[in-house]
């Protein structure tokens, strides 16, 4: 009889931790399926992409074919409403958790694999990353035993395939803590050289990202994905009930024209500058008000006066005004 290959489904973000992790596995020769979920707050497609440069990358120099997963809409519930709460900022790291291994589970059943990798290490996030959370994540998640730790296996009990001798717990490792050290010196190992830097890959752990999402659930508690991809994008500003976005550059210009959905639309006349949008009521004062920004974001933010010419519902109207003090200015950003 043929004996049957082990599989394993792992949850690839294409930072180093994941990778190893990975690569670990895939030395003791198990079939690894690499996944990679797409939520709609990490840096890696900040843009509104979906595919993740970094996770294709190991996964075409590790000859494991990669799934994408695209959960941005069904994830916007774990934002807004985590059982667990929030970590420093805005990011609901047990919950996400969670989440994602429902999601490798599912995969893993549908594949007929046997469990699940990560990078996670002992101690390493605050959040999520300790005995009781780590336990309390597989629990929920329906993968008690079956959730494989390579990096940090050691120092947590023996998981299910590593009793069934699916896996040798001795070539396992005994990493913890926030020290990325003991990651670097098993990269070289493997003569993995390329990896990008820990830091920063959630936005949702990002405090000026947080600042802006806490405003928009404050004001708008039922924000769809469309609305998150916003945040990623201009310079924000709150004056009561309006939001104005301002773009820094022609690529931020173009995506918020993208994402427009009715909103106002200013530029600066005769001369180049930004694109701004107005959300809210359309007064007045909104309308002066988003004026003046995009005045004072332009080439000739130093005049007394300029025109700026709004656009609401295909109606094209000027406006001249004065260009906002940076004082008054620094009032509003959000």
């Amino acid at each position: 009889m043929t004996e049957k290959k082990v599989k394993a489904v792992a949850l690839l973000s294409g930072g180093l931790d994941s990778t190893l992790a990975m690569r670990l596995v895939q030395e003791q020769g198990v079939e690894v399926h690499p996944i990679n979920i797409h939520h709609g707050f990490c840096n890696c497609n900040a843009g509104g992409k979906m595919d993740c440069k970094d996770a294709n990358k190991v996964s075409k120099k590790t000859c494991a074919p990669l799934k994408i997963m695209n959960v941005a809409q069904e994830y916007l519930d774990v934002v807004k409403h985590p059982k667990h709460g929030y970590g420093a900022h805005m990011n609901p790291c047990i919950d996400c958790r969670i989440f994602m291994l429902k999601k490798a589970k599912k995969y893993m059943e549908e594949i007929g694999a046997d469990f699940v990798i990560t990078g996670e290490v002992l101690g390493q996030r605050p959040k999520s990353q300790y005995k009781v959370a780590l336990g309390t994540i597989e629990k929920e998640a329906g993968l008690e035993g079956k959730v494989l730790r390579p990096l940090t296996a050691k120092n947590l009990e023996e998981t299910e395939p590593e009793k069934l001798g699916l896996i040798n717990r001795e070539i396992l490792l005994d990493f913890k803590g926030r020290g990325r050290k003991p990651q670097m010196a098993l990269a070289k190992e493997l003569e993995i050289t390329e990896y990008p830097s820990p830091a920063g890959g959630c936005l949702l752990a990002d405090a000026g990202f947080s600042r802006r999402l806490k405003d928009l659930m404050k004001y708008k508690p039922d924000f769809t994905t469309k609305d998150a991809e916003r945040l990623k994008r201009g310079r924000h500003f709150r004056i009561g009930e309006v939001k104005i976005i301002v773009g820094r550059n022609q690529t931020e210009n173009r995506f918020l024209n993208l994402l427009r959905d009715g909103d106002a639309l200013f530029e600066a006349e005769d001369t180049v500058g930004p694109i701004t949008l107005l959300e809210g009521k359309l007064t007045e004062e909104a309308i002066e008000l988003a004026a003046r920004i995009t005045a004072r974001y332009s080439d000739a933010k130093d005049q007394e006066k300029m025109k700026v010419r709004y656009e609401i519902k295909g109606e094209k109207n000027y406006i001249e005004v004065k260009p906002m003090e940076d004082q008054l200015l620094n009032q509003y950003r959000i």
